[in-house]
């Protein structure tokens, strides 16, 4: 079903949402017997933060699987003893309306630095 579930969407999307079947947890919504969304995260380093990405399939968004997936599986990281740390691009409008349909807050921003960069 998780290789259905990749084979539709875009290897960017993949990218963007890093979603792993081999993750310290998953979790998933389903419509029938067809996985639509789904959500992993892993522990970050040796801090209690597990790091959570999402990715709903296009034409079951905006239905609330991602909101119902993404609140069961950060409790489950709560009752484990870690903090979820949900990766949001700003400048994508559903994933910070995710972030706050969920009830989670800005706590900051994550900025790359280029090895060929002057500053």
């Amino acid at each position: 079903m998780f290789s259905d579930f990749q084979a539709s969407v875009s290897e960017q999307d993949l990218d963007d949402a890093y979603v792993e079947l081999d993750h310290w947890a998953v979790f998933g919504s389903f419509d029938r017997d067809r996985l639509v969304c789904s959500a992993s995260m892993y522990p970050w380093d040796n801090a209690k933060i597990a790091d959570l990405g999402v990715l709903t399939l296009a034409p079951f968004r905006c239905k609330g699987h991602a909101r119902k997936v993404v609140r069961t599986i950060s409790k489950f990281a709560h009752s484990q003893g870690y903090e979820p740390q949900y990766r949001c691009q700003l400048d994508n409008a559903a994933s910070s309306a995710l972030a706050k349909a969920t009830g989670l807050t800005l706590f900051g921003k994550w900025e790359l630095v280029s090895p060929d960069s002057k500053n």
